[in-house]
């Protein structure tokens, strides 16, 4: 049974608490539940606790195999569901109430994502929406530490980054799966190759980005998990567009992202060659400030970039 006997009249149970129970009957396990909220398990798995002893019901069933709701939980969950999704259609009508005759959205995006996946969004975002005026939508295209910077400070509404992590004072959510992969041009021994080994790509030709790109931070994460770094003195270039062309016409060696070169793989004048021995895969993640309330632009960018992930997952 639960700590207490629930709340006393007049209390008002946290939001954040309802929305963690809403995430966890939605997805099937708090640690599923957390990314989609994006916070850590731990404390997940504290709100849930904290929100059983505020109810004075018995919410969870825990057991070896995992948590699951109890009869009562999933009950309740469905009662939260009701509440959140109210309180998501007062945040939508206040924004539009404070909305001027154009609300204004302003976006930071790596590159990859500015690139190859932000258009679509933004795209369906910029259509009018039932009442009012489409929004004036700003898109910057940045690193992702830069991108974190300029979310942190308030110049950008929403942010879209490529980094294993985070900076503190940001929520996030998983919006795209990709992975770094190593391309060589048509005329490159390794073309021929169907894969190599870290040590043979570190002591290739091997351009990188420059420090603080989303891409040379997970691919320095992933060496160091296999104990290697990268060389000191690579060249750095600043997108990659200009990694590509100085393979293609230099004979180097690049790791950039999977979706950047698709085309130029698809058309054979860029090769992938596996790399064995590392795991290069990455999420990108949709990023802003915690404690702020997401205009409804900004709140339907992140739904649209959401749903367009678990479109592709299925």
């Amino acid at each position: 049974m639960a700590e207490t006997a629930g709340t006393r009249r007049g209390e008002r149970t946290s939001l954040a608490l309802l929305e963690l129970l809403v995430a966890l009957d939605e997805h099937g396990s708090i640690s599923a539940a957390a990314r989609t909220l994006g916070v850590s398990q731990p404390t997940a798995s504290t709100g849930l606790r904290t929100l059983e002893r505020r109810l004075g019901l018995d919410l969870l069933a825990r057991s070896t195999r995992g948590t699951a709701l109890t009869e009562t939980g999933r009950v309740v969950a469905a009662w939260a569901a009701d509440v959140v999704g109210a309180s998501s259609r007062f945040e939508d009508a206040t924004a539009t109430l404070r909305a001027t005759s154009h609300e204004r959205l302003r976006v930071a995006a790596s590159l990859t994502v500015a690139e190859h996946l932000a258009p679509h969004w933004l795209a369906q975002v910029s259509a009018p929406p039932r009442s009012g005026a489409a929004p004036d939508v700003e898109l910057v295209v940045r690193n992702s530490r830069e991108v974190m910077d300029l979310v942190l400070s308030g110049a950008a509404d929403l942010g879209f980054v490529e980094g294993p992590g985070v900076r503190r004072g940001l929520r996030s959510r998983t919006v795209a799966d990709d992975e770094l992969v190593a391309v060589v041009a048509p005329g490159h021994p390794w073309a021929r190759r169907r894969s190599v080994g870290v040590a043979d790509l570190l002591g290739a030709r091997l351009l990188v980005r420059e420090a603080g790109s989303g891409t040379r931070e997970v691919l320095e994460a992933a060496l160091a998990r296999v104990g290697a770094t990268l060389p000191p003195h690579l060249p750095a270039l600043g997108s990659t567009v200009a990694l590509t062309s100085a393979v293609v016409h230099g004979g180097a060696v690049t790791v950039v992202s999977a979706l950047s070169v698709a085309d130029a793989v698809a058309r054979g004048t860029l090769v992938r060659v596996p790399v064995t021995g590392i795991d290069l895969t990455r999420r990108l993640r949709v990023v802003w400030k915690d404690g702020v309330t997401l205009s409804g632009a900004a709140r339907r960018l992140a739904a649209v970039a959401t749903a367009d992930q678990r479109r592709r997952a299925r």
